[in-house]
């Protein structure tokens, strides 16, 4: 089984490693023209953002706590407040590249099927067979599906960008609607908030 290790993702891309220094995260709920989010931090970047629906707010802190093994406390840092601000701007149709720092965890191949995720241009998607392809594993398409379903920091590491090869949306955990609604934004179309058009979600 391969470990978990904590890594920092800064944009554009600057990776380096830390020793699981970080104890403690915070994190506040965020709004957004598509729901309740709630989003979290540690000293050295965001960790997560999810949408309080993805299970509930506790189920989501308690699989945070168990995958980044911290303390989590109800509270607020700078990357938080850029990160509220950078949400604002991108539903707002105003930013096309999250410049938040991330500090996100998991296995090695997790973290460069979202290293491929922050490669994907904004208003552009790509399949899960190519994503496996540029990882030199070109069975992996699954694999690459079971990677995006793990990432918790939705939107920003956009695993919303990733379709299947025919062109259908496929499984998203912030639900379909809101992935149809994230890709039509970054088209430059005029989305609307349409839940009831998927009352039957498939995962990858």
């Amino acid at each position: 089984m391969q470990k978990n290790t904590m890594v920092r993702l800064v944009p554009p891309m600057n990776r380096g490693q830390s020793e699981q220094a970080h104890h403690k995260m915070v994190y506040r709920n965020l709004k957004s023209p598509l729901g309740d989010m709630i989003a979290g931090a540690t000293t050295q970047g965001v960790s997560f953002l999810e949408w309080h629906d993805r299970g509930g707010v506790e189920t989501i802190l308690h699989r945070v706590e168990k995958r980044y093994k911290v303390s989590l406390e109800k509270g607020n840092n700078k990357h938080l407040d850029q990160l509220e601000g950078e949400l604002t701007d991108y539903f707002a149709g105003k930013l096309k590249k999250f410049e938040i720092a991330i500090d996100v965890t998991g296995t090695p191949f997790e973290q460069k099927t979202w290293e491929q995720l922050l490669l994907i241009p904004y208003g552009q998607t790509r399949s899960y067979g190519q994503i496996a392809k540029l990882l030199d594993k070109p069975d992996a398409d699954r694999a690459v599906g079971r990677a995006n379903g793990a990432n918790y920091l939705g939107i920003v590491i956009p695993c919303h960008r990733v379709i299947e090869a025919n062109g259908n949306l496929c499984g998203y955990g912030g639900k379909l609607w809101r992935k149809k609604y994230l890709l039509e934004l970054e088209q430059g179309l005029k989305p609307q908030v349409q839940p009831a058009l998927f009352l039957e979600e498939r995962t990858f």
